[in-house]
């Protein structure tokens, strides 16, 4: 739609340049959101900024798993971007100060924030992060999503490369802490979590690892915790498998080998992907009662089925060790396998397509193809 209407420029002779543009970007914007942000979306008069802030803002879903974590009297957003998540956490607050350095990003806060009938006490700073503090009071909640672009518009993932500099700035923002307060930082999923609470040490974390269909969208961690690490598919909240780093260290495993004698074998098993960005790789076996296939394999198996487990799951209907199959189309997968999938399936000769599936991976050491189907 915005292509087309692009080219239409000439019917809309009365609009300066400027007004066409900021026309242009409002359609894009709603065009571009509605599906992940409803709330705004049929909100008539509501502003959206350019498409990059649309693309990088949280969705909905996120933002009112964050709010559903934390409340209190005070908060401040010192990265407040589009304002996405400063909306709908400040739910849970009664005064709520909006951070951001972008002037327009600004303007557009100052428009929509006067439809915050849930939360009328919001101020809007056009400042750093760390000019703000040089003078702000004390908070129940600090949240903050640290910039992942360097100065050339690539991406970055380590904490020390975002900006603000959250490693540096932990000290200042626990000052401005009341004393029940807390920090909550959004942060890369691509973050190496380990990484990431040995940078900011001195502090207990607790870990939420989150995705939407199976896909992880953002690590939050958050301060004053027990240090406990929860990884959720907000598609099915039900299932939020929740653990510490301590589990998941001392957590015994039944012997691979079992796996491969036929016992059981009769359903194969993969965590959800936020299950397996915390890293809980030993316990949710232990938890449901299967058996790892391998160290560095992370899928599972058992010979009777567990309905309730977090992840896909297939039934096992056939288990070989070399490429000759009378398979000719299936979906192909690898995990800790010699081959990737195309590679796979051009050594199978297999064809894309029906609701077969081809496993490869290794089990016990060993070079393993499962043919399944999904359950």
């Amino acid at each position: 739609m915005i292509e087309e209407l692009a080219l239409q420029r000439a019917k809309y002779k009365h609009l300066t340049d400027d007004e066409w543009r900021w026309f242009l970007q409002q359609v894009e914007g709603r065009e571009r959101t509605a599906d992940k942000l409803p709330t705004f979306a049929a909100i008539d008069d509501w502003w959206y900024p350019v498409r990059l802030s649309c693309e990088q803002c949280s969705s909905e879903e996120t933002a009112r798993y964050k709010a559903s974590l934390i409340s209190g009297e005070t908060m401040v957003d010192l990265t407040g971007g589009y304002g996405v998540d400063t909306y709908f956490i400040s739910e849970g607050f009664a005064h709520t100060d909006y951070v951001e350095q972008n002037a327009e990003l600004c303007r557009i806060a100052t428009h929509n924030f006067e439809f915050k009938i849930h939360n009328a006490q919001c101020t809007i700073h056009n400042t750093t992060a760390e000019e703000f503090l040089q003078t702000a009071g004390q908070y129940d909640l600090i949240f903050a999503d640290p910039a992942r672009r360097d100065n050339y518009g690539g991406k970055v993932f380590r904490l020390e490369d975002c900006t603000p500099e959250m490693t540096a700035l932990l000290p200042t923002l626990t000052e401005h802490l009341t004393p029940k307060g807390r920090v909550m930082l959004k942060l890369s999923p691509m973050l190496d979590i380990t990484q990431a609470i040995n940078a900011l040490s001195g502090v207990t974390w607790d870990v939420h690892v989150v995705a939407v269909k199976n896909e992880v969208k953002e690590v939050l961690l958050l301060s004053g915790g027990t240090g406990k690490i929860t990884a959720i598919d907000l598609s099915k909240k039900e299932q939020a498998f929740v653990f510490t780093k301590e589990e998941e260290r001392d957590c015994i495993l039944m012997n691979s080998d079992a796996a491969l004698n036929g016992e059981n074998g009769g359903f194969l098993y993969e965590p959800n992907a936020a299950i397996l960005k915390a890293g809980a790789y030993k316990l949710v076996a232990q938890r449901f009662g299967l058996v790892k296939l391998d160290v560095n394999t992370h899928l599972y198996a058992s010979d009777t089925l567990i309905e309730d487990f977090p992840g896909r799951v297939w039934k096992i209907n056939a288990q070989f060790t070399n490429h000759k199959s009378q398979i000719e189309h299936a979906n192909v997968l690898t995990r800790n396998y010699p081959l990737t999938p195309e590679q796979l399936k051009k050594k199978l000769h297999l064809r894309d397509g029906g609701t077969a599936y081809v496993i490869g991976c290794r089990v016990a050491g060993r070079p393993t193809l499962f043919f399944a189907e999904r359950v």
